[in-house]
């Protein structure tokens, strides 16, 4: 089936450089009939601006125009431009048809030429003539049809990459609401608790019992707001149960000595002491950081990586850096942070109402996540 795509300047514009170039050939040469010969020229670059739109029809009409100029014009002997014109309409039928229906158009031009060599431009070269015009007709289709393969194969693999990438994301988000199911369920857990503790304590010690209460309080409110994050997220459609335990910034450490027992040699800068976070921006701080060292081990070109992570009042932020080998690595995936690393630590920093940033400078790449605190 054939394309049918809208006319834009860029369908003009090598038709119009044609036909202005055309019409000064013929006009310079004034050769018998030139003003018949920009006739036809001109109408056949029109034909060519609709190559996209009209796939079939129009490069054909505008080869069998240009052919004209042999019978009605100053012949084809004289000017060159013809030829161009005709190339254009030849290989406009390999590139902008789907399938192989150009090939209707193609024979339909080759036929009108060898009635011009047989008929018309009559010559005694015979066999020379018929392999020049397939020599001129062959390669500009088979250069089309190349092209169009290539294209084709862009435009599925830009079909593919997105896809992976929802599926990426889909799955980050998954895994983000099992930890956030696991965090939540230990506060409601430990809210059961405390409950019960402040209800023994109500008779024999009432100042115990309201902290207790206040600790009820406190956990309450923590998930409630991990229970309003959640919602924003897609559960597994698996159900898969997180049985381990959801990790934090205190395990960051160990996080980072398995690194290191695998070859990457990480300069690691943690608070001093490890600060209390709350349930997800533990979690996705763990997480972020346990990406972005993946990402080194795979991309970074010395096997080293700086990390920092840094806490205020009201946020957290994760750094991470190291030396990449090509400029345009954290694009292509070719150093450090590929994009569906990326796309999994700006998802979980966004689920936060946090932010991620990349960019590459003096030949490294740096990726910087900052979490509030609060989560909102």
């Amino acid at each position: 089936m054939a394309e049918r795509l809208s006319i834009g300047w860029r369908d003009a514009w090598l038709p119009a450089a044609l036909a202005i170039v055309g019409a000064l050939e013929l006009a310079s040469l004034q050769i018998p009939r030139w003003p018949i010969g920009i006739a036809i020229e001109v109408a056949a670059c029109l034909l060519l601006v609709g190559r996209r739109r009209y796939p079939l029809a129009a490069p054909t009409l505008a080869g069998l125009t240009v052919l004209l100029i042999a019978f009605v014009g100053p012949g084809l002997d004289g000017p060159s431009l013809p030829i161009p014109i005709l190339l254009v309409a030849i290989f406009a039928l390999a590139r902008w048809n789907v399938d192989l229906r150009g090939l209707f158009g193609l024979a339909a031009i080759v036929l009108v030429a060898y009635i011009d060599i047989l008929f018309v431009d009559v010559q005694d070269e015979g066999w020379p003539d018929l392999v020049f015009v397939a020599a001129l007709t062959v390669p500009p289709y088979v250069l089309g049809r190349l092209i169009r393969r290539l294209a084709d194969q862009a435009e599925l693999l830009r079909r593919n990459q997105a896809l992976v990438r929802r599926d990426a994301a889909r799955v980050e988000r998954d895994r983000i609401a099992r930890e956030l199911h696991d965090v939540i369920a230990h506060s409601v857990s430990a809210m059961v608790v405390q409950t019960a503790v402040a209800q023994d304590l109500l008779r024999s010690d009432i100042d115990r019992a309201e902290a207790a209460l206040a600790d009820v309080a406190a956990t309450g409110r923590q998930a409630l707001a991990e229970t309003g994050r959640l919602l924003h997220v897609i559960r597994d459609q698996d159900d898969e149960l997180g049985l381990q335990p959801a990790p934090g910034l205190a395990d960051v450490p160990r996080l980072v000595e398995s690194f290191r027992d695998r070859g990457l040699r990480v300069e690691c800068d943690l608070p001093d002491p490890m600060p209390t976070l709350p349930g997800g921006v533990d979690v996705s701080t763990y997480r972020i950081v346990q990406e972005a060292l993946t990402n080194a081990q795979r991309y970074a070109a010395d096997q080293r990586v700086e990390l920092r992570v840094t806490t205020t009042d009201d946020t957290v932020t994760i750094r991470a850096s190291n030396r990449a080998d090509e400029p345009t690595s954290a694009v292509s995936g070719n150093g450090f942070g590929s994009r569906l690393g990326l796309a999994g630590m700006a998802e979980r920093a966004a689920v936060l109402g946090g932010s991620l940033r990349h960019w590459q400078r003096d030949g490294r790449f740096e990726v910087e996540a900052t979490l509030p605190k609060s989560g909102q």
